[in-house]
């Protein structure tokens, strides 16, 4: 472990912390260890065995200049179990080894792993930097999960040194459920990389509606095929391609049929973001809870317009315009909304995604990510400086370079 001065912090030796290689988290994680990299500080990773594939393989080769503290891998569970006492010793056994400067849990389970290891004893003086990208505060409060993960949360709170959450939303209901407004924080929300504000031209057979995420309860896709079915009176029949993968495929697919639009619903699977903004012209997003979904921010700098629901940190993804949102879990008005925007003309839609695009474009940047997590790594990182900087050290990079 380094020791660091008053003024400056030279190159960070940064341990990631996580669950499932997949979705937002994933990326979020990716993005932030390549920017972590391209600025000199060594990076490794840990992470669930069980989601290793080719796909997490290509990711994380291509980070720049690659993970220089390497990548370890422990089978671990959403749901608390004994595996976790498994995955719990290994982290520590790697962290030992890997002697990071900060240690950056993401999620409930990676930030509750994360932070387990200082009250285990593994490199109690590395800071513990926590992202919970949801996690816990996603579960609806009064139910027991809910219960058991606040307690869980408030637990582990003295031993967090810095909180770094994605979203305003995230940060009150850190602060509804779990109170400690003493601790260091900071809102660093998720960036975008230059290249993706560039438009998406749906394909010349784009279906009128596409939805891409997880199929599960919490992201609404039942109450968009309840939409779907509403607008089946207009000449002609929307359509709707659902991309992505998750436990209530077949439940979804029963529910198409039931509603008389399994033949105007396709499910292509998993692809990339801009694969499946091509398969559709209105994205909607019709999630019951989200933090700072990166797939509202992906289509709105890339022009497509947008259908979504005003939960979590969406609202904030569209600043001056979010009256554009409306309620979760009510299939008429989303009907309403689609309909509206299929009814609008392309001029119309067109200069309104573009409006977005250009808010997004000023406040979610992987640079400004970056800069903001590595604040507060610097902020934890500040009373426990205990040395002038080396003869020839750098001070940290806060911004890329060139």
């Amino acid at each position: 472990m380094s020791n660091f001065p008053d003024g400056a912090i030279g190159k960070l030796r940064i341990a990631h912390v996580f669950r499932a290689p997949l979705g937002g988290l994933f990326r979020h994680v990716v993005d932030l260890a390549g920017e972590q990299t391209a600025r000199g500080h060594d990076v490794g990773m840990f992470f669930d065995s069980g989601g290793l594939s080719s796909r997490v393989d290509v990711a994380l080769s291509a980070i720049p200049g690659g993970l220089r503290l390497g990548v370890e891998t422990a089978r671990i569970r959403r749901d608390p179990g004994a595996s976790d006492f498994v995955a719990l010793a290994r982290l520590g056994r790697w962290i030992s080894a890997a002697s990071p400067d900060v240690v950056h849990g993401h999620g409930s389970k990676g930030g509750a792993l994360a932070r387990l290891t200082r009250i285990a004893g593994y490199t109690p003086d590395a800071v513990r930097a926590y992202t919970p990208h949801g996690g816990s505060f996603n579960y609806r409060p009064g139910r027991a999960a809910h219960r058991l993960y606040m307690v869980v949360e408030r637990l582990l709170a003295p031993v967090t040194d810095v909180f770094l959450f994605e979203s305003a939303y995230i940060a009150s209901r850190f602060d509804a459920e779990v109170g400690d407004e003493t601790r260091l924080r900071r809102i660093v929300v998720n960036g975008l990389r230059a290249s993706e504000f560039a438009p998406v031209a749906p394909n010349a057979d784009a279906a009128e509606f596409v939805y891409v995420g997880e199929l599960r309860a919490v992201k609404g896709v039942d109450v968009l095929l309840e939409a779907i079915a509403r607008l089946g009176a207009r000449t002609p029949a929307p359509r709707l391609v659902l991309v992505g993968s998750g436990p209530e495929k077949d439940r979804l697919t029963e529910l198409a049929r039931r509603l008389g639009v399994l033949d105007r619903v396709s499910f292509p699977g998993v692809m990339s973001f801009r694969e499946a903004m091509a398969l559709g012209r209105i994205l909607v997003a019709p999630s019951r809870l989200e933090s700072l979904p990166y797939v509202v921010l992906e289509a709105a700098a890339s022009r497509v317009p947008i259908v979504a629901t005003a939960v979590g940190g969406v609202p904030e993804i569209f600043g001056p315009f979010a009256d554009r949102l409306g309620p979760c879990g009510d299939a008429a008005d989303l009907a309403g909304r689609m309909a509206n925007a299929l009814d609008q003309s392309p001029a119309q839609r067109a200069a309104e995604a573009a409006e977005l695009s250009r808010f997004v474009a000023g406040k979610f940047t992987i640079e400004s990510m970056a800069d903001g997590v590595l604040a507060g790594y610097r902020d934890a990182l500040a009373p426990r400086r205990k040395c002038p900087l080396a003869a020839g050290a750098q001070p940290l990079q806060t911004r890329a370079e060139g």
